[in-house]
């Protein structure tokens, strides 16, 4: 037993001797920029570093970072950069501690995280974008939180998230964006709120968001675009309530229904739904009663109706509808009553054939557009502009069907 603590001693004392310590003389204290091979021996013997460390050495020849084995802690971000032959980061294997950011970035042979298995706070931001090598985050699961955003961006063999899996909160965005082989958000699947802005983008292989389920709140926006093999938002079940911020659904081509945004019942700013090939109706906005600012309905070539719409009461200012291919009516928004506070804009819908749907609209407070609808007849405006009591800032009517109006209202223009 004596024998045993010995050995035991003499390790720990070894470790001392060997990694040293840090005063205010040492290098270890302030920022540390590694820019070149020799710039990591001044460093090597850092149990801590009192404020940055940035390894951004181009030249460095060597493939891991393994003079820093002693280094704990790093008070402040830690930023590692267009390395181009890193390929692992082993040599951090005892760093617990990164106060503000970890960003790691733009090192074209890195393969692997597992050197930073031992890591437990990241304070702020967690940066993880442009390693085209990189094919999964397996070194990130011994944290729970991130202090700041989380951003995942542009890692191009990147298959899933799987080493986040220990992840229950994001203290501000959530950005999963121009990941081109991520098929899945499975290791996501422990995240109950998002802070600010969940955003979903450009993830061309990812089919579904069932991995987001356990997300009950977002703080700000939401935004699900240019996922083009994207087929339902069910991932996305959980939020329920409002959303304090914008919500834009944009540019997934296979998207064919919102069935997962079910629970929503409020957005505090723009609601706009764009550029969706596959979608042919909103059914998923059913229990949406408000909007704050804008609602934009623009793009959508399968889109038939917004009859989803119809427990919709008030849009705080302005109403887009554009260049709906297939919407052949606006009855879904017969529920929205009063004024607009902003404008109106119907335009280039072209089997849009009447404006029942917003008989309830007594007045606006900006501009009204409707034109180059091919098959709205003009007397459709006409009646439009008689219920409102306040008339629009400015009227542009034009391009739509010619027809004699019978009897001609008041202020058919």
């Amino acid at each position: 037993m004596i024998e045993i603590k010995y050995l035991l001693l003499s390790s720990v004392l070894a470790t001392v001797l060997v990694c040293g310590g840090c005063d205010d003389e040492d290098p270890c204290s302030g920022d540390v920029i590694i820019l070149e091979p020799s710039d990591f021996s001044a460093i090597a013997d850092c149990t801590s570093i009192s404020g940055s460390l940035i390894i951004e050495c181009p030249s460095c020849t060597d493939t891991d970072l393994s003079e820093l084995s002693c280094l704990t802690s790093v008070g402040e971000d830690l930023r590692i950069w267009s390395n181009a032959v890193l390929t692992n980061l082993d040599g951090l294997s005892a760093l617990t501690s990164v106060g503000g950011d970890l960003r790691i970035t733009s090192n074209a042979a890195l393969t692997s995280l597992d050197g930073l298995s031992a890591l437990t706070t990241v304070g702020e931001y967690l940066e993880i974008a442009h390693n085209d090598l990189l094919t999964n985050l397996d070194g990130l699961g011994g944290f729970a939180t991130v202090g700041g955003a989380l951003e995942i961006v542009s890692n191009t063999a990147l298959t899933n998230l799987d080493g986040l899996s220990g992840l229950t909160s994001v203290g501000g965005s959530l950005y999963i964006s121009g990941n081109i082989a991520l098929t899945n958000m499975d290791g996501l699947g422990d995240i109950t709120s998002v802070g600010t802005d969940l955003v979903i983008g450009w993830n061309s292989t990812l089919t579904n968001l069932n991995g987001l389920g356990g997300i009950t709140s977002v703080g700000e926006g939401l935004y699900i675009a240019g996922n083009i093999a994207l087929t339902n938002l069910d991932g996305l079940s959980g939020i329920t309530g409002s959303v304090d911020g914008y919500l834009k659904i944009s540019d997934n081509e296979a998207l064919t229904d919102l069935d997962g945004l079910s629970g929503i019942t409020s957005v505090s700013e723009n609601l706009s739904i764009r550029n969706n090939d596959a979608l042919t109706n909103l059914d998923g906005l059913s229990g949406l009663t408000s909007v704050g600012t804008v609602l934009g309905i623009f793009d959508n070539d399968a889109l038939t109706n917004l009859d989803a719409l119809n427990a919709l009461t008030s849009v705080g200012v302005g109403l887009v509808i554009h260049k709906n291919d297939a919407l052949t009516d606006l009855d879904g928004l017969s529920g929205i009553t009063g004024s607009l506070g902003g404008g109106l804009w119907i335009w280039k819908n072209s089997a849009l054939a009447n404006l029942n749907g917003l008989s309830g609209i007594t007045s606006m407070g900006g501009d009204l557009n409707i034109d180059d609808n091919d098959i709205l007849p003009d007397c459709e405006v006409c009646e439009l502009l008689d219920q409102l009591t306040t008339a629009p800032t400015s009227i542009n009517v034009h391009d739509n069907l010619d027809d004699t109006c019978t009897p001609v209202p008041g202020n058919c223009p």
